[in-house]
């Protein structure tokens, strides 16, 4: 009956595209953007970042950005602001209204972050607050795509129930612009924040302008994201607009850049160094995860077995017996490889054998 006056065409929905939110992580590290003055200016690079959020929004006019701030002790947002200055009247340049307001605010945020950063606030540490960043990245995104159901109409997730990209009615995704080195003392933190991001479905962009960071490569590869180191940092603007402009939809459709070798060497719990070869519990941390999971919720580790043999995260007594000969003599020395009873007895047979004069030996 349906069918005879075609009521069923009014029935039918329409698989659109889902509007995207970008949240852009900044390094803002002072130390980081001192050397690279000469190359690529904080300030150039800002015009770079701006433009590039311009045409994400200029896909739809239901794209939303979010731009947080990673300086060296906090990390906080440039936009959007609780607390914003308001918008001037006119502008004389013309300019598009969401462009200009995006534009003042980050600008005025930024400068301010500077400008409240002294000597004195920068003694003792030159890393980035990463962490922060990938939590407040994190709970922004929570809050827009599966909380704040009067904006997107998405379905708020059941109490107890984490939150996926496919159950809202907005994709997200982080991009992350770095300049700072390693994070080994902000391992835990940040593994947390990488785990968070891969059950949310949320992809983490990672844009390596200078430095090498280990955790942000894990973190790409963990989420699905895009993890490119840039030759030529002058051209920031063109590595965004080709590598980072597409939304994870459009990414179904095309051929990412992606990672060839990943390092996924870890951090020590006891001296946050990075290590090739480590010890991990068998008691605190296969008690409760299966072996495949405990592969990847190593966060507890150490660079040496620990002291008087108790681990410090259970107390329980290990048996570092079992750990036989590690450590001892490689089986290759010098690039030479150690002969054995049976290669020097072949050896010596060979050569009287060789000898003319010498009758053969039976065996």
């Amino acid at each position: 009956m349906d069918t005879a006056d075609a009521s069923h065409h009014y029935g039918a929905t329409t698989n659109e595209e889902k509007p995207s939110l970008l949240v852009l992580i900044l390094d803002t590290n002072p130390f980081a953007w001192s050397t690279l003055s000469s190359s690529l200016p904080l300030q150039k690079a800002l015009a770079h970042l701006l433009l590039f959020l311009n045409a994400h929004l200029s896909f739809s006019h239901a794209n939303r950005v979010a731009v947080i701030a990673s300086h060296t002790k906090e990390a906080l947002f440039l936009y959007p602001r609780s607390h914003a200055t308001p918008e001037p009247t006119t502008d004389p340049s013309n300019k598009y209204r969401l462009f200009s307001q995006i534009e003042s605010c980050v600008q005025t945020s930024l400068r301010s972050l500077l400008a409240s950063t002294t000597a004195s606030s920068l003694a003792g540490t030159n890393e980035t607050m990463m962490a922060g960043a990938l939590s407040l990245a994190l709970s922004y995104i929570h809050r827009i795509c599966h909380v704040d159901n009067s904006t997107i109409g998405s379905t708020a997730p059941r109490p107890g129930e984490i939150p996926r990209q496919d159950q809202a009615a907005m994709t997200a995704r982080i991009l992350v612009i770095s300049v700072s080195g390693d994070l080994a003392n902000q391992y835990v933190s940040v593994m947390n924040s990488i785990f968070a991001a891969q059950r949310m479905r949320c992809a983490v962009d990672i844009c390596k302008i200078a430095g090498d960071t280990v955790f942000l490569q894990q973190a790409s590869d963990a989420t699905g994201g895009v993890y490119m180191q840039l030759e030529h940092p002058e051209a920031l603007l063109q590595y965004l607009l080709t590598a980072f402009i597409a939304d994870p939809a459009t990414r179904r459709h095309l051929v990412p850049p992606s990672q060839v070798n990943v390092d996924f060497r870890a951090a020590c719990f006891c001296h946050k160094k990075v290590v090739d070869i480590g010890f991990v519990c068998s008691i605190c941390l296969s008690s409760q995860l299966s072996p495949l999971l405990s592969l990847c919720f190593m966060l507890f580790i150490f660079c040496s077995p620990p002291p008087g043999a108790l681990c410090t995260t259970c107390n329980t007594r290990l048996d570092i017996t079992a750990l036989g000969n590690y450590g001892g003599k490689p089986a290759f020395i010098s690039g030479k490889k150690k002969k054995t009873k049976k290669a020097k007895k072949a050896l010596n047979d060979s050569a009287s054998s060789s000898m003319p004069g010498t009758p053969a030996t039976a065996t």
